[in-house]
Protein backbone atom coordinates (compact mmCIF):
# COMPACT_ATOMS: atom_id res chain seq x y z
CA UNK A 1 0.00 0.00 0.00
CA UNK A 2 1.62 3.31 -0.93
CA UNK A 3 2.47 5.53 2.43
CA UNK A 4 0.65 8.63 1.98
CA UNK A 5 1.96 11.58 4.60
CA UNK A 6 -1.29 13.82 6.05
CA UNK A 7 -1.98 15.38 9.21
CA UNK A 8 -4.50 12.83 9.78
CA UNK A 9 -2.32 9.89 9.28
CA UNK A 10 -0.77 10.85 12.15
CA UNK A 11 -2.80 9.76 15.08
CA UNK A 12 -0.23 10.71 18.00
CA UNK A 13 0.36 6.91 18.66
CA UNK A 14 0.08 6.35 21.76
CA UNK A 15 0.98 9.46 23.59
CA UNK A 16 3.42 9.46 25.93
CA UNK A 17 2.71 10.27 29.80
CA UNK A 18 5.98 12.68 30.80
CA UNK A 19 7.01 12.92 34.45
CA UNK A 20 7.25 16.91 35.08
CA UNK A 21 10.14 18.12 37.12
CA UNK A 22 9.20 21.29 39.48
CA UNK A 23 11.12 23.53 37.32
CA UNK A 24 11.16 22.62 33.45
CA UNK A 25 9.85 25.13 31.33
CA UNK A 26 10.25 26.36 27.74
CA UNK A 27 12.43 29.09 27.88
CA UNK A 28 11.71 32.37 27.50
CA UNK A 29 14.06 33.48 24.36
CA UNK A 30 17.07 33.00 22.52
CA UNK A 31 18.57 34.02 20.07
CA UNK A 32 19.48 32.65 16.39
CA UNK A 33 22.31 35.14 14.92
CA UNK A 34 21.87 38.65 15.65
CA UNK A 35 17.88 37.47 16.00
CA UNK A 36 16.17 37.54 19.09
CA UNK A 37 13.24 34.79 19.38
CA UNK A 38 10.94 35.27 22.62
CA UNK A 39 9.60 33.29 23.77
CA UNK A 40 11.50 30.28 22.73
CA UNK A 41 8.90 28.69 20.37
CA UNK A 42 8.39 28.47 16.83
CA UNK A 43 5.59 27.61 14.57
CA UNK A 44 6.64 24.76 12.11
CA UNK A 45 6.57 25.07 8.43
CA UNK A 46 3.29 23.40 6.78
CA UNK A 47 2.67 23.49 3.24
CA UNK A 48 -0.79 23.96 2.68
CA UNK A 49 -0.97 25.53 5.92
CA UNK A 50 0.98 28.48 7.21
CA UNK A 51 0.09 30.69 4.50
CA UNK A 52 0.09 34.64 6.02
CA UNK A 53 -3.28 34.23 7.23
CA UNK A 54 -2.30 31.30 9.29
CA UNK A 55 0.80 32.64 10.37
CA UNK A 56 -0.81 35.91 11.30
CA UNK A 57 -3.90 34.00 12.84
CA UNK A 58 -1.53 31.90 15.17
CA UNK A 59 0.33 35.09 15.84
CA UNK A 60 -3.12 36.36 17.36
CA UNK A 61 -4.42 33.74 18.73
CA UNK A 62 -1.52 33.11 20.96
CA UNK A 63 -1.00 36.44 22.54
CA UNK A 64 -2.70 36.78 25.99
CA UNK A 65 -3.73 39.92 28.22
CA UNK A 66 -6.49 40.93 30.76
CA UNK A 67 -8.56 42.27 27.64
CA UNK A 68 -7.87 38.52 25.51
CA UNK A 69 -8.71 35.48 27.69
CA UNK A 70 -10.69 32.74 27.37
CA UNK A 71 -14.13 32.22 29.04
CA UNK A 72 -13.89 35.51 30.64
CA UNK A 73 -11.47 35.09 33.00
CA UNK A 74 -9.15 38.31 32.55
CA UNK A 75 -8.71 38.56 36.32
CA UNK A 76 -7.22 34.78 36.14
CA UNK A 77 -5.04 35.30 33.79
CA UNK A 78 -3.63 38.75 35.48
CA UNK A 79 -2.97 36.92 38.67
CA UNK A 80 -0.49 35.03 36.91
CA UNK A 81 1.28 37.95 36.34
CA UNK A 82 1.61 39.14 40.23
CA UNK A 83 5.56 38.44 41.13
CA UNK A 84 6.69 37.18 37.73
CA UNK A 85 9.48 38.90 35.93
CA UNK A 86 8.22 39.67 32.70
CA UNK A 87 11.78 39.87 31.67
CA UNK A 88 12.56 36.54 32.17
CA UNK A 89 9.53 35.25 31.30
CA UNK A 90 7.16 34.03 28.24
CA UNK A 91 4.15 35.28 30.18
CA UNK A 92 3.32 38.04 28.02
CA UNK A 93 4.48 36.45 24.64
CA UNK A 94 2.96 34.16 22.55
CA UNK A 95 4.73 31.91 19.36
CA UNK A 96 7.71 33.79 19.06
CA UNK A 97 9.08 32.74 15.73
CA UNK A 98 6.76 31.57 12.62
CA UNK A 99 8.00 30.41 9.31
CA UNK A 100 6.41 29.96 5.84
CA UNK A 101 5.84 26.96 3.89
CA UNK A 102 8.40 25.27 2.17
CA UNK A 103 8.98 26.86 -1.61
CA UNK A 104 10.61 25.78 -4.46
CA UNK A 105 13.92 27.41 -4.86
CA UNK A 106 13.72 26.14 -8.58
CA UNK A 107 10.73 27.74 -8.82
CA UNK A 108 11.45 30.82 -7.21
CA UNK A 109 14.75 31.39 -8.97
CA UNK A 110 12.83 31.19 -12.60
CA UNK A 111 9.43 33.28 -11.58
CA UNK A 112 8.47 36.85 -11.99
CA UNK A 113 8.88 39.34 -9.30
CA UNK A 114 5.21 39.86 -9.49
CA UNK A 115 4.40 35.70 -8.24
CA UNK A 116 7.48 36.42 -6.05
CA UNK A 117 5.71 38.46 -4.47
CA UNK A 118 2.61 36.23 -3.99
CA UNK A 119 4.27 33.44 -2.74
CA UNK A 120 6.65 35.45 -0.14
CA UNK A 121 4.02 38.10 0.82
CA UNK A 122 4.24 38.69 4.97
CA UNK A 123 3.04 41.72 6.95
CA UNK A 124 4.85 43.79 9.23
CA UNK A 125 3.47 42.06 12.57
CA UNK A 126 4.79 38.77 11.78
CA UNK A 127 8.22 39.71 12.51
CA UNK A 128 10.73 37.19 13.10
CA UNK A 129 9.70 35.47 10.49
CA UNK A 130 11.55 32.44 8.70
CA UNK A 131 10.69 31.44 4.73
CA UNK A 132 12.03 28.04 4.31
CA UNK A 133 13.27 26.88 1.01
CA UNK A 134 13.53 23.28 -0.49
CA UNK A 135 15.96 22.19 -3.70
CA UNK A 136 18.75 20.39 -4.11
CA UNK A 137 20.50 22.63 -6.07
CA UNK A 138 23.63 24.59 -4.17
CA UNK A 139 23.69 27.54 -7.10
CA UNK A 140 19.80 28.10 -6.98
CA UNK A 141 19.18 27.28 -3.11
CA UNK A 142 22.13 30.36 -2.92
CA UNK A 143 20.30 32.60 -5.40
CA UNK A 144 16.86 31.95 -3.65
CA UNK A 145 18.10 32.66 -0.12
CA UNK A 146 19.58 35.62 -1.57
CA UNK A 147 15.54 36.37 -3.24
CA UNK A 148 14.40 36.17 0.70
CA UNK A 149 16.78 38.29 2.38
CA UNK A 150 16.23 40.73 0.02
CA UNK A 151 11.75 40.73 0.59
CA UNK A 152 13.09 40.94 4.23
CA UNK A 153 12.73 38.62 5.72
CA UNK A 154 14.81 37.41 9.29
CA UNK A 155 15.87 34.30 8.63
CA UNK A 156 16.14 31.82 5.97
CA UNK A 157 15.80 28.00 5.99
CA UNK A 158 16.40 25.05 4.32
CA UNK A 159 14.17 21.92 4.43
CA UNK A 160 15.70 18.59 4.71
CA UNK A 161 12.57 16.76 6.58
CA UNK A 162 9.51 16.75 4.36
CA UNK A 163 9.05 13.26 3.43
CA UNK A 164 6.74 13.87 0.74
CA UNK A 165 7.30 11.44 -2.19
CA UNK A 166 7.28 14.18 -5.11
CA UNK A 167 9.58 16.49 -3.16
CA UNK A 168 12.04 13.32 -2.41
CA UNK A 169 11.92 12.37 -6.26
CA UNK A 170 13.67 15.61 -7.18
CA UNK A 171 15.99 15.18 -4.30
CA UNK A 172 14.46 17.60 -2.02
CA UNK A 173 13.57 17.64 1.64
CA UNK A 174 14.27 14.45 3.02
CA UNK A 175 15.55 13.04 0.15
CA UNK A 176 18.89 14.87 0.56
CA UNK A 177 19.46 12.89 3.69
CA UNK A 178 21.32 10.55 1.73
CA UNK A 179 23.97 13.06 0.18
CA UNK A 180 25.68 14.98 3.00
CA UNK A 181 28.51 16.15 0.85
CA UNK A 182 25.80 17.53 -1.38
CA UNK A 183 24.14 18.82 1.96
CA UNK A 184 27.68 20.54 2.54
CA UNK A 185 27.95 22.14 -0.75
CA UNK A 186 24.22 23.26 -0.27
CA UNK A 187 24.99 25.21 3.13
CA UNK A 188 28.45 26.91 2.06
CA UNK A 189 26.80 28.37 -1.19
CA UNK A 190 23.89 29.75 1.06
CA UNK A 191 26.02 30.62 3.82
CA UNK A 192 28.21 32.71 1.32
CA UNK A 193 25.07 34.00 -0.32
CA UNK A 194 23.43 35.80 2.64
CA UNK A 195 23.85 37.67 5.53
CA UNK A 196 20.64 36.89 7.30
CA UNK A 197 20.51 34.15 10.02
CA UNK A 198 20.61 30.24 8.00
CA UNK A 199 19.13 27.92 9.94
CA UNK A 200 18.15 23.90 8.99
CA UNK A 201 15.56 21.46 9.55
CA UNK A 202 16.04 17.98 9.21
CA UNK A 203 14.93 14.35 10.44
CA UNK A 204 16.95 11.70 11.80
CA UNK A 205 17.87 10.02 8.76
CA UNK A 206 16.57 8.01 5.98
CA UNK A 207 15.79 5.14 8.29
CA UNK A 208 16.55 3.55 10.83
CA UNK A 209 19.44 2.01 9.56
CA UNK A 210 20.90 5.50 7.92
CA UNK A 211 20.57 7.69 10.96
CA UNK A 212 22.73 11.04 10.34
CA UNK A 213 21.52 13.81 12.36
CA UNK A 214 24.22 14.21 14.84
CA UNK A 215 27.11 14.06 12.02
CA UNK A 216 24.65 17.11 9.86
CA UNK A 217 24.31 18.97 12.80
CA UNK A 218 28.12 19.01 13.19
CA UNK A 219 28.29 20.11 9.35
CA UNK A 220 25.78 22.64 9.84
CA UNK A 221 27.69 24.32 12.68
CA UNK A 222 30.81 24.10 10.40
CA UNK A 223 29.53 25.72 7.52
CA UNK A 224 28.50 28.54 9.66
CA UNK A 225 24.67 27.90 10.04
CA UNK A 226 23.12 30.00 12.88
CA UNK A 227 20.73 26.96 14.27
CA UNK A 228 19.11 23.51 13.50
CA UNK A 229 15.89 22.20 14.40
CA UNK A 230 15.40 18.31 14.65
CA UNK A 231 12.11 16.53 13.55
CA UNK A 232 12.95 13.29 15.74
CA UNK A 233 11.80 11.03 13.07
CA UNK A 234 12.71 9.34 10.05
CA UNK A 235 12.28 9.66 6.50
CA UNK A 236 10.61 6.29 6.16
CA UNK A 237 8.47 6.83 9.48
CA UNK A 238 6.63 9.11 8.21
CA UNK A 239 4.14 11.10 10.89
CA UNK A 240 3.89 7.66 12.47
CA UNK A 241 5.27 6.06 15.82
CA UNK A 242 6.58 8.46 18.59
CA UNK A 243 9.00 11.01 17.98
CA UNK A 244 12.53 9.53 19.53
CA UNK A 245 13.45 12.60 21.81
CA UNK A 246 17.02 11.20 22.34
CA UNK A 247 18.61 12.21 19.31
CA UNK A 248 17.76 15.64 19.74
CA UNK A 249 19.56 15.26 23.02
CA UNK A 250 22.21 13.89 20.91
CA UNK A 251 22.57 16.69 17.89
CA UNK A 252 22.40 19.17 21.83
CA UNK A 253 24.88 17.90 23.03
CA UNK A 254 27.02 17.29 19.36
CA UNK A 255 27.15 21.53 18.50
CA UNK A 256 26.96 24.58 20.38
CA UNK A 257 24.73 26.45 18.05
CA UNK A 258 20.85 26.29 19.08
CA UNK A 259 18.75 23.18 18.84
CA UNK A 260 15.13 23.14 18.60
CA UNK A 261 13.13 20.39 19.02
CA UNK A 262 10.55 18.99 17.18
CA UNK A 263 7.92 16.15 17.70
CA UNK A 264 4.89 15.08 19.73
CA UNK A 265 3.95 18.29 21.47
CA UNK A 266 0.63 18.41 21.65
CA UNK A 267 0.21 20.19 24.98
CA UNK A 268 2.37 22.65 27.21
CA UNK A 269 3.37 19.66 29.11
CA UNK A 270 4.87 18.01 26.32
CA UNK A 271 6.62 21.32 25.44
CA UNK A 272 8.29 20.99 29.21
CA UNK A 273 9.16 17.59 28.94
CA UNK A 274 11.24 17.88 25.99
CA UNK A 275 12.87 20.77 26.84
CA UNK A 276 13.89 19.04 30.55
CA UNK A 277 14.68 15.78 28.70
CA UNK A 278 16.80 16.94 25.73
CA UNK A 279 18.03 20.84 26.73
CA UNK A 280 16.97 21.65 23.65
CA UNK A 281 17.02 25.71 23.08
CA UNK A 282 13.50 25.96 21.99
CA UNK A 283 10.90 23.55 20.77
CA UNK A 284 8.91 23.89 17.35
CA UNK A 285 5.12 22.90 17.15
CA UNK A 286 3.21 22.05 13.75
CA UNK A 287 0.48 19.78 13.92
CA UNK A 288 -1.01 20.26 16.88
CA UNK A 289 -1.31 23.97 15.80
CA UNK A 290 -4.23 23.51 13.86
CA UNK A 291 -6.01 21.79 15.87
CA UNK A 292 -5.25 23.68 18.90
CA UNK A 293 -4.56 27.50 17.64
CA UNK A 294 -4.00 28.79 21.03
CA UNK A 295 -1.01 26.00 21.82
CA UNK A 296 1.07 28.80 22.38
CA UNK A 297 -0.28 30.95 24.37
CA UNK A 298 -1.17 27.97 26.36
CA UNK A 299 2.72 26.92 26.82
CA UNK A 300 2.99 30.64 27.80
CA UNK A 301 0.52 30.20 30.62
CA UNK A 302 2.23 27.09 31.99
CA UNK A 303 5.80 29.00 31.97
CA UNK A 304 4.34 31.88 33.85
CA UNK A 305 1.71 30.14 36.20
CA UNK A 306 4.97 27.63 37.12
CA UNK A 307 7.50 29.88 37.79
CA UNK A 308 5.29 32.30 40.08
CA UNK A 309 3.61 29.30 41.73
CA UNK A 310 5.34 26.15 41.08
CA UNK A 311 2.14 24.64 39.24
CA UNK A 312 1.59 24.55 35.74
CA UNK A 313 -1.87 26.02 34.34
CA UNK A 314 -3.23 27.15 31.42
CA UNK A 315 -6.84 27.96 29.94
CA UNK A 316 -9.08 25.62 28.34
CA UNK A 317 -11.72 27.18 25.09
CA UNK A 318 -14.71 26.78 25.72
CA UNK A 319 -17.07 26.02 22.56
CA UNK A 320 -17.57 29.99 22.03
CA UNK A 321 -13.88 30.50 22.18
CA UNK A 322 -13.70 28.30 18.94
CA UNK A 323 -16.52 29.40 17.62
CA UNK A 324 -14.51 32.72 17.79
CA UNK A 325 -11.39 31.74 16.43
CA UNK A 326 -13.23 29.58 13.41
CA UNK A 327 -15.10 32.76 12.78
CA UNK A 328 -12.21 34.93 12.48
CA UNK A 329 -9.65 32.74 10.51
CA UNK A 330 -13.00 32.66 8.24
CA UNK A 331 -13.22 35.94 7.95
CA UNK A 332 -9.43 36.90 7.71
CA UNK A 333 -9.88 34.51 4.52
CA UNK A 334 -11.60 36.62 2.93
CA UNK A 335 -9.94 39.79 3.95
CA UNK A 336 -6.93 38.56 2.14
CA UNK A 337 -8.87 38.04 -0.63
CA UNK A 338 -9.96 41.58 -0.97
CA UNK A 339 -6.74 43.00 -0.60
CA UNK A 340 -5.51 40.66 -3.59
CA UNK A 341 -8.16 41.60 -5.98
CA UNK A 342 -7.76 45.40 -4.56
CA UNK A 343 -3.63 45.05 -6.23
CA UNK A 344 -5.11 43.10 -9.12
CA UNK A 345 -6.90 46.02 -9.52
CA UNK A 346 -4.60 48.30 -9.32
CA UNK A 347 -2.07 46.41 -11.46
CA UNK A 348 -4.79 46.64 -14.68
CA UNK A 349 -7.06 48.90 -15.31
CA UNK A 350 -9.09 46.30 -17.18
CA UNK A 351 -10.06 43.00 -15.79
CA UNK A 352 -10.21 40.17 -18.61
CA UNK A 353 -11.18 36.79 -18.24
CA UNK A 354 -8.44 35.48 -16.97
CA UNK A 355 -8.65 37.92 -13.94
CA UNK A 356 -12.21 36.21 -12.91
CA UNK A 357 -10.70 33.20 -13.35
CA UNK A 358 -7.75 33.82 -11.08
CA UNK A 359 -10.81 35.55 -8.74
CA UNK A 360 -12.53 32.66 -8.98
CA UNK A 361 -9.44 30.12 -7.91
CA UNK A 362 -8.73 32.38 -4.91
CA UNK A 363 -12.52 31.83 -3.56
CA UNK A 364 -12.55 28.10 -4.25
CA UNK A 365 -9.10 28.24 -1.97
CA UNK A 366 -10.46 29.99 0.70
CA UNK A 367 -13.76 27.83 0.97
CA UNK A 368 -10.74 24.67 0.78
CA UNK A 369 -9.18 26.02 3.54
CA UNK A 370 -12.07 26.70 5.39
CA UNK A 371 -13.30 22.81 5.34
CA UNK A 372 -9.59 21.97 6.02
CA UNK A 373 -9.50 24.33 9.27
CA UNK A 374 -12.82 23.06 10.35
CA UNK A 375 -12.18 19.39 9.98
CA UNK A 376 -8.98 19.92 12.01
CA UNK A 377 -10.73 22.13 14.82
CA UNK A 378 -14.28 20.29 15.40
CA UNK A 379 -11.35 17.25 16.63
CA UNK A 380 -12.26 15.91 20.16
CA UNK A 381 -16.12 17.82 19.59
CA UNK A 382 -18.83 15.82 20.65
CA UNK A 383 -20.92 15.83 17.36
CA UNK A 384 -18.27 16.82 15.47
CA UNK A 385 -18.13 14.46 12.47
CA UNK A 386 -21.95 15.73 11.70
CA UNK A 387 -20.52 19.14 11.36
CA UNK A 388 -17.58 17.85 9.38
CA UNK A 389 -19.66 16.20 7.14
CA UNK A 390 -21.88 19.10 6.52
CA UNK A 391 -18.60 21.33 5.91
CA UNK A 392 -17.57 18.51 3.37
CA UNK A 393 -20.70 19.01 1.52
CA UNK A 394 -20.56 23.18 1.41
CA UNK A 395 -20.07 24.58 -1.96
CA UNK A 396 -19.33 28.41 -0.84
CA UNK A 397 -17.69 30.06 2.29
CA UNK A 398 -21.57 30.80 2.95
CA UNK A 399 -22.56 27.62 3.46
CA UNK A 400 -19.61 26.89 5.29
CA UNK A 401 -19.89 29.45 7.86
CA UNK A 402 -23.83 28.85 7.91
CA UNK A 403 -23.29 25.02 9.01
CA UNK A 404 -20.42 26.64 11.93
CA UNK A 405 -22.80 28.81 13.19
CA UNK A 406 -25.55 26.11 13.22
CA UNK A 407 -23.31 23.28 15.11
CA UNK A 408 -22.36 26.00 17.66
CA UNK A 409 -26.01 27.44 18.45
CA UNK A 410 -27.44 24.13 18.87
CA UNK A 411 -24.65 23.23 21.52
CA UNK A 412 -25.20 26.50 23.18
CA UNK A 413 -29.30 25.57 22.99
CA UNK A 414 -28.76 21.97 24.50
CA UNK A 415 -26.15 23.03 27.05
CA UNK A 416 -25.84 19.18 26.58
CA UNK A 417 -22.01 18.96 26.83
CA UNK A 418 -19.30 18.84 29.06
CA UNK A 419 -15.94 21.01 28.59
CA UNK A 420 -13.54 19.00 26.36
CA UNK A 421 -10.15 18.26 28.83
CA UNK A 422 -7.82 18.61 25.87
CA UNK A 423 -7.36 19.04 22.14
CA UNK A 424 -5.66 16.01 21.27
CA UNK A 425 -6.04 14.65 17.43
CA UNK A 426 -8.26 11.41 17.40
CA UNK A 427 -8.03 8.77 14.44
CA UNK A 428 -11.12 9.78 12.17
CA UNK A 429 -10.87 7.55 9.08
CA UNK A 430 -13.22 10.02 7.21
CA UNK A 431 -10.33 12.75 7.16
CA UNK A 432 -7.54 10.04 5.96
CA UNK A 433 -8.51 11.12 2.33
CA UNK A 434 -8.18 15.20 3.72
CA UNK A 435 -5.06 16.91 1.61
CA UNK A 436 -1.84 17.92 3.76
CA UNK A 437 1.60 17.83 3.18
CA UNK A 438 4.25 18.41 6.29
CA UNK A 439 7.48 19.78 6.09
Amino acid sequence: MKKRYTLEQKKWDSPAEHAMPEHTRVPASFSIGQVRIAPATVLAPMAGVTDTVFRRFIKNASQFSSDLSFRGAAEESASLTDGVDTATSNQQSGCGLIMTEFTSADGLSRMRETKRKRYLTYYDDEHPISAQLFGSNPQTLAESAKIVQDAGFDLVDLNLGCPAKRVVACNGGSGLLRDLPQIERIFRAVRSAVTIPFTVKFRMGWNDSHIVCVDLARIAEDCGLNAVALHARTREDGYTGQARWEYIAACKDAVSIPVIGNGDIRTPEDAAAMVHATHCDAVMIGRAAPSNPWIFRQIAQYTASKEATGVGAYDIPADRDRYRMIRTYFQMLVDEIALEEAAEAARAANIIASGQVARDQRHRDAVGKMKQFAAWFTHGVPGGANLRKAIFEAKNGATVLASVEAFFESREESREHTQPPGFELEPDAELDAAPAAWG
